[in-house]
């Protein structure tokens, strides 16, 4: 039962962070050094990732009307609209993909520290208010998902490579590429949740190939648990950032981000 209330902690802390800007790996981190799950480490690895398609299904969920490309015979069977954003989506899927797939282990190792998160969660913290300073005047380009050009779509794509670095956040990383490259808020928003469909289902299927489905009842029961979790939290986090944007801005996810990141660095540096 222990397992299973540190589970659901674990749930509610990724269903609200993997869609706000502000990293979910770095609270992970930070939580994870007072709720220790009784598993393995190569589970434990695993779990950090498939518990994000919890998440993700809120995005499925919630946009469902905007991502199902097919429609009645009256009206010609697919949305044409709808083909096009996925094959855009599907685009700027492909460099992280390109990089992320072949170096996943030696990325992980290399900078899935408090280190690293400390120092991204505070630069990207610091830009992400530079940026809404800059873009206070200026109007959008880009504000709605039918106006994103393909070269838009990959360089969104090139800023989540940014996001294989642990602390940046993905939703961060490309929700801050598209506000750079022209789009308003709410289309870079829902851009980043699409996105995140086919990046959280490719990255959890890795890790869950890497580790040969060889769960346990009680691993599976952690992981559902975890999931479903990371479902209901996430639908209410994405609501709440939508709402929010419609009349703020970023700034103070930035504040919170430089503020997280220095107390990552004293909890470590004073307290381990």
């Amino acid at each position: 039962m222990l397992e299973v209330l540190k589970v659901i902690i674990l749930g509610i802390v990724e269903g609200i962070t993997e869609w706000l800007p502000i990293s979910s790996t770095g609270h992970m981190i930070l939580v994870e050094e007072f709720i220790h799950l009784n598993v393995s480490a190569d589970f434990m690895e695993m779990f950090r990732v498939v518990i994000q398609l919890g998440a993700i299904l809120a995005v499925v969920v919630l946009y469902f009307p905007k991502l199902w490309p097919f429609c009645s015979p009256k009206d010609g069977w697919i949305r044409k609209d709808t083909w096009s954003l996925w094959f855009r989506v599907l685009a700027a899927v492909l460099p992280a993909a390109a990089i992320g797939i072949p170096f996943d282990d030696m990325l992980d190792k290399m900078f899935y520290n408090y280190r690293t998160v400390a120092v991204t969660l505070i630069i990207y913290g610091v830009l992400f208010i530079l940026v809404e300073n800059f873009n206070r005047r200026k109007r959008p380009r880009v504000r709605s998902l039918g106006d994103i050009t393909w070269s838009l779509a990959i360089g969104i794509g090139i800023f989540q490579v940014l996001s294989l670095i642990p602390g940046t956040s993905r939703s961060g990383a490309t929700i801050l590429g598209a506000i750079l490259l022209g789009a308003s808020r709410e289309v870079a928003a829902e851009f980043s949740f699409f996105l995140g469909i086919p990046v959280m289902f490719g990255a959890s299927l890795l890790k869950i190939v890497k580790f040969g489905f060889n769960f346990t009842v009680a691993e599976l029961s952690l992981l559902v648990v975890g999931m479903a979790v990371a479902f209901l939290v996430s639908i209410v986090a994405i609501k709440f950032l939508m709402g929010y944007i419609k009349n703020n801005d970023f700034k103070p996810f930035g504040y919170y981000r430089i503020l997280l990141g220095i107390l990552v660095l004293l909890y470590f540096i004073f307290m381990k």
